[in-house]
């Protein structure tokens, strides 16, 4: 399993310029708010925590479709779901997703700080929205492999990812933002949003692997 990880860890980084997309449209995204919205700072501040967590989940949208597509197209996803059956095909899973959120998401949440500050947000606020993401991202990433398995076997299946995948999301984003403004706002507690978010992400940990492990399944039959 580690040798799986590492291998797409480094295919993610290396193939495709996966990391590099994801930072690129994510700071095109946020870039783009102060020309809508206009140059008034405190405006930019209150909604920037949502900003960034819809700019990072469009973002990690845009990267699903090639969590298995490459694998399908050299017959190495077979050989992956034919070495998992003697573990889990879902842990298979799981360990690829791991590394596709390590290569594709991490750089977002790493790149998140500085495009806070161009959103003029408090400290508290960026420090409150960078622990969000990083928490939450992977519940985004969860529920995405079992969208890209559904998709994967049918003709253009990566635009159909992204309609799969946002309803799932929605909640993840709630939550997400909820924690992220409640850090800077007093009456409202950051922990409750904060625990629904960690707890979501759990759930999805393990929902996501199996409905891909079974949605792999049936495209290889």
């Amino acid at each position: 399993m580690w040798a799986l990880y590492t291998r797409d860890v480094r295919l993610g980084v290396r193939a495709g310029g996966g990391a590099l997309t994801g930072i690129v449209f994510f700071l095109a995204v946020v870039a783009v708010v102060p020309f809508g919205v206009g140059p008034d700072l405190n405006l930019l501040a209150r909604i920037g925590p949502a900003m960034l967590w819809i700019a990072a989940l469009l973002s990690v949208l845009l990267g699903l479709d090639r969590l298995f597509q490459a694998d399908r197209e050299d017959g190495s996803l077979d050989l992956l779901l034919m070495a998992g059956e003697r573990q889990m095909p879902a842990l298979t899973v799981l360990v690829k997703c791991l590394a596709h959120w390590t290569a594709s998401v991490l750089p977002l949440v790493v790149a998140a700080p500085l495009l806070g500050i161009l959103m003029n947000m408090e400290p508290a606020a960026i420090g409150a929205a960078v622990l969000t993401l990083l928490v939450g991202t992977p519940a985004i990433t969860f529920i995405g492999a079992a969208g890209a398995a559904v998709a994967v076997a049918l003709p253009r299946g990566g635009q159909l990812v992204s309609v799969l995948v946002l309803p799932l999301a929605i909640p993840v984003l709630i939550f997400g933002v909820s924690a992220s403004y409640a850090a800077v706002t007093d009456p409202t507690p950051f922990l409750p949003p904060f625990l629904i978010l960690c707890a979501l992400t759990l759930f999805f940990a393990v929902v996501g692997p199996l409905g891909a492990a079974l949605a792999l399944r049936w495209a290889s039959d």
